[in-house]
């Protein structure tokens, strides 16, 4: 594990679609991704213990509910997402995700050191396991492997530098203003590179009864920008590569000077794709 470790270039015998895992991992890795806490670390680096709950709207339809649990003690952290998928058609079977990320707290946000990453569904466990050392990929491993099929884009190894992953990646040091929005991220999940690029929209207000806050928000717009490790015959990347509509709305978690998605909005070939904070503790 001290060395970049490349995926094989061909799943086991036996194994299903890549594409499909590729898919089904894309739209799981799309929870965690909107869950991922979008903030600040607190001034005096006080020990900080947050937990939260969302749901995950598609077309209408409740597809997964989500738990983030996560833990600052002033130099290192904790992030731990478990979620449930109800299973969406053709896209995506029943199924759970659980998502794990540690690292180092920096003056800039957080520095991630290990990601680990499992799906299961219809019986069949996706693993993602990567290590970082100073800002770059130093080892990884997928299990069952992506087939590096002649339509994916291949991973360079100059493009896994400076990178995180994409539950730290979105820790940043700002307030609940438009400096929130100030950021590209950087993101290596173990299969994909890609840049998310954030642009101030507006400040809002958050009203619903129904949701885990009221009060001030801020609307960030996101643009996905691949990089590398995607398809280039991907309907799902091709999409998110040229909508307009990635929203991110951000609401304050307490006092402690993070910032966490109080709302997050993309449209799909489905439908808009929603998650809504429903509790926060």
């Amino acid at each position: 594990m001290g060395n970049l470790e490349a995926c094989r270039d061909s799943p086991p015998k036996g194994s299903s679609n890549p594409r499909v895992r590729l898919a089904r991992f894309r739209l799981l890795k799309a929870l965690p991704l909107l869950l991922a806490v979008f903030g600040t670390a607190p001034v005096a680096q006080a020990a900080t213990a947050a937990s939260a709950a969302y749901v995950v709207n598609l077309g209408g339809t409740i597809i997964a509910t989500a738990k983030f649990r996560f833990e600052d003690d002033g130099s290192a952290y904790s992030l731990v997402l478990d979620a449930n998928v109800s299973g969406v058609a053709q896209l995506v079977a029943s199924g759970i995700a659980h998502v794990e990320s540690t690292g180092t707290v920096t003056p800039s946000g957080l520095a991630s050191q290990r990601f680990d990453l499992l799906t299961r569904a219809n019986g069949e466990d996706f693993t993602i396991k990567v290590n970082y050392l100073k800002g770059s990929v130093s080892a990884f491993v997928i299990e069952p492997p992506i087939v590096n099929n002649i339509d994916r884009v291949p991973l360079e190894r100059k493009q896994l530098s400076g990178v995180n992953d994409f539950l730290a990646s979105f820790i940043l040091r700002s307030g609940l203003d438009r400096s929130v929005c100030d950021a590209r991220a950087k993101v290596f999940t173990g299969v994909e590179r890609f840049d998310l690029d954030f642009t101030y929209a507006r400040d809002d207000v958050a009203t619903s009864k129904r949701t885990g806050y009221q009060g001030p928000v801020v609307l960030c717009s996101v643009k996905y920008r691949p990089i590398s490790g995607h398809y280039t015959t991907s309907e799902i990347t091709r999409s998110l590569a040229e909508q307009d509509r990635i929203l991110i709305w951000y609401a304050p978690l307490r006092d402690t000077g993070y910032v966490v998605p109080y709302r997050v909005l993309l449209t799909t070939s489905m439908g808009d794709l929603s998650m809504v904070l429903t509790s926060l503790e």
